[in-house]
């Protein structure tokens, strides 16, 4: 089996519903939960790069975008790394 390599579209729109201060913070924890439901491997294994933490804290905690593109890879050895998709 090779690794596997697809672009999702993650839906944020759920963090909004989180206190104001920590909607950040939530949009990152459900872009987690998005990467290991879809790709089927545990929260534990998936990694996000810095470029997407750094687009989800750029307009501050407060106000983090509503849906963001990711380009993701599922390696055959176990986990999953995933990373801001160039447009």
């Amino acid at each position: 089996m090779a690794d596997i390599e697809r672009i999702y579209t993650i839906p944020l729109t759920d963090a909004r519903k989180a206190p104001r201060w920590k909607r950040a913070n939530c949009a990152a924890k459900k872009t987690k939960e998005f990467l290991a439901k879809h790709m089927k491997e545990d929260i534990k294994n998936v990694r996000i790069d810095g470029s997407i933490n750094e687009k989800l804290w750029e307009r501050g905690s407060e106000k983090p975008p509503a849906k963001l593109r990711v380009r993701v890879v599922k390696f055959e050895a176990g986990g999953v790394e995933a990373e801001l998709a160039q447009d």
